[in-house]
């Protein structure tokens, strides 16, 4: 009986010279391979989530957010659409007071041009040549005196216009250096009104996108005011109660559409109180209180810029024109960081 083989013999016949796997063997091991490739792949696919559309919820949150960052832009232009339009004002102020004067250098120029337009004719001319050449010493003193005289006067009326002509170039600098700056303003305004515009546009269709509609929920959840208060804030808060239901657009202060401190101005506007139109500049103008103070028509502001206002109407509630694609409409005062109370009138 012949001995068995050794062990690296028995290797070798499943091998080529090259230590490569024979063909049954390399399909095997393929085989094998593909068969773990393929329950992996199945594994993973079987447990990857499908990705989720977001909730209502979270488009909420991410408005709120974006609308934070938004609106002290929105306030801050208003400011300054408010100071350009008293730019504007002074502007055409001093245009008014300068046009006198433009019409005093006209009249004194035509003057100095005509007796310059005399001299060169020979009258004038003619006169101090006869002055000159009087032969009487005593008639030349006379005559030299009377030359002084006339050039004196010519010497006033000239330096007449210059003085003139030096007060309306001191008056319109300031005036052109005026008009300068509201260039540049509009034009900057311009710019931001159309960011602003696209912003809101995109806020408005991701709104859109979660409801379907523009708003959700009842707009007035509670008796608007809850109480009337009488007089000037009565007439404020019933105003601004009335005005629920319609949407809210930058920049405006009714009556079809209204900002935040668009609507404030307007209700206060019935109740005779002239308020501005920026959250921070009526802060600045009305009178403070404290929350336990509060009544209708009150103004309650919010964040630490000052970038929001609404109007307490009692019951822990105000009404406020929120932002894009939402509609005047009431919430719970403390729905939000509020920064102080102010009372107008």
């Amino acid at each position: 009986m012949a001995p068995p083989a050794p062990r690296s013999q028995s290797l070798r016949s499943t091998t080529t010279g090259t230590g490569t796997a024979t063909p049954p063997l390399r399909r095997s091991i393929l085989a094998a391979a593909f068969a773990v490739l393929a329950s992996v792949a199945v594994l993973f696919v079987g447990t990857t989530p499908a990705l989720a559309e977001p909730s209502v919820a979270e488009i909420e949150k991410q408005i709120d957010t974006a609308w934070r960052k938004l609106e002290p832009i929105v306030e801050k232009h208003n400011a300054t659409r408010q100071d350009l339009a008293a730019k504007k004002a002074q502007a055409k102020t001093l245009r008014n007071k300068i046009a006198p004067l433009q019409s005093q250098i006209d009249a004194a120029m035509d003057r100095v041009s005509e007796f310059a337009v005399e001299a060169y004719k020979g009258d004038k001319a003619s006169s101090v040549n006869a002055l000159l050449t009087n032969k009487s010493p005593a008639a030349l003193v006379g005559q030299l005196s009377v030359l002084d005289q006339f050039a004196r006067q010519q010497q006033r009326d000239v330096q007449a216009v210059i003085d003139l002509r030096d007060k309306y170039d001191a008056q319109k600098r300031p005036l052109d250096t005026l008009v300068d700056q509201l260039t540049k303003t509009e034009a900057e305004l311009a710019k931001k009104k159309k960011e602003i515009d696209a912003e809101v546009d995109r806020l408005q269709k991701l709104r859109i996108k979660a409801y379907g509609n523009g708003s959700a929920g009842p707009l007035a959840p509670a008796p608007c005011p809850a109480t009337y208060p009488g007089g000037n804030a009565g007439k404020a808060v019933k105003f601004a109660c009335q005005q629920i239901g319609k949407p809210y657009v930058w920049g405006a202060e009714g009556p079809n559409s209204y900002d935040c401190s668009g609507l404030t101005l307007a209700a206060w506007a019935k109740g005779g109180v002239s308020l501005p139109h920026n959250a921070r500049a009526q802060r600045g103008k009305v009178k403070s209180v404290s929350r336990s103070e509060l009544r209708p028509g009150d103004l309650v502001f919010y964040y630490a810029d000052l970038s929001h206002v609404g109007m307490y109407v009692g019951g822990g509630w105000i009404v406020h024109a929120s932002r894009a694609g939402e509609p005047v409409k009431m919430k719970r005062m403390d729905d939000g960081e509020i920064h102080s109370f102010g009372r107008p009138g």
